[in-house]
């Protein structure tokens, strides 16, 4: 979708894309992949009922995103380069995550346990009725860490394949495997396609950014690593198990263990090395996951430069 750009047009491009996010973070209106989400629901509705639920499925994901990503493919072409960054900016979520998390932190710094409780349960599906700060701050810090890949560097990632087409088409799939991705009577077969998709396209972002907490892991380096290569194996999910065990690594801090889902609780694998996450932990985990993006901004940019000033003494 980029073909024909400079390598400096490209970066210049991502740079404004998370620039507008940084900046103006979420649309508070009609935002597109909240449209997308009713739409995704709608088919679902449609489609997820009778037999053959995994062919149901398959067509179902086809879809919902294939018409988009051609769309956007297509008018990327004739809209100018503005619309890469454009779609960027709407897939991107850096600032949001700032947004959604740090309120948490802010609730349980001031003792507010059932504000925080209430902003936690947005933004994970377990249950926080009863839960005590290091339970949220655990599941804060978790859904950061995860998210640094599902709505910001995987993102990036498939910009740079794909220019913004790419983006949505990430983004896209990542929120069909967060609607459908589930083992359950529901979803089992009819969402297996849409995780796998999701699973397939997160396989090399994912990493990445697992490599990414540990290098910014500072003299915790050595303790992302480990706990990458000891824990992730064990988590459910091949690719949020590498980022959230270096993430937690990297962090010092231990995550995973215990969670109550439906009134249930789940005894999840162990994450990190370290004491119980506490609110600090929260605000930790964001500035690793923006150090992160900044990382990747950065490189993307001075291998513009470099492949830009290769070509002219070429």
């Amino acid at each position: 979708m980029l073909n024909g750009l400079s390598p400096l047009a490209v970066a210049l491009l991502l740079v404004a894309g998370v620039a507008l996010d940084l900046l103006l973070g979420e649309t508070r209106r009609w935002h597109p992949l909240v449209g997308f989400g009713r739409l995704a629901s709608l088919i679902e509705r449609r489609l997820n009922r009778g037999g053959a639920r995994l062919l149901r499925g398959a067509a179902a994901w086809l879809l919902a995103v294939l018409p988009l990503s051609l769309l956007s493919a297509y008018l990327a072409d004739i809209a100018g380069l503005w619309l890469h960054a454009l779609l960027l900016y709407f897939c991107i979520g850096l600032r949001s995550l700032r947004d959604h998390t740090l309120p948490i932190y802010l609730a349980l710094r001031a003792g507010d346990l059932a504000r925080a409780r209430a902003l936690t349960a947005r933004i994970v599906s377990r249950d926080t009725a009863g839960a005590q700060e290091p339970d949220l701050a655990k599941a804060s810090a978790e859904s950061l860490l995860e998210n640094g890949n599902d709505a910001v560097f995987g993102t990036l990632f498939w910009f740079l394949v794909a220019g913004g087409p790419g983006a949505l088409l990430f983004r896209l799939a990542n929120t069909l495997d967060a609607m459908w991705g589930y083992r359950n009577e529901r979803f089992n077969l009819f969402g297996r396609v849409a995780a796998r998709i999701d699973d397939v396209m997160n396989y090399l972002p994912a990493r990445l950014t697992a490599l990414s907490y540990v290098l910014l892991a500072g003299a915790g380096r050595a303790r992302a690593w480990h706990c990458w290569r000891a824990q992730a194996g064990a988590w459910s999910s091949p690719n949020a198990g590498p980022v959230m065990a270096s993430g937690a690594g990297a962090l010092g801090v231990s995550l995973g263990g215990a969670a109550m889902y439906d009134g249930v609780v789940e005894q999840r694998p162990a994450l990190g090395a370290g004491p119980a996450a506490t609110a600090s932990d929260i605000l930790r985990a964001w500035r690793l996951v923006l150090k992160t993006a900044l990382l990747w901004t950065a490189v993307t940019c001075m291998a513009a430069v470099l492949l830009t000033l290769g070509a002219s003494h070429a």
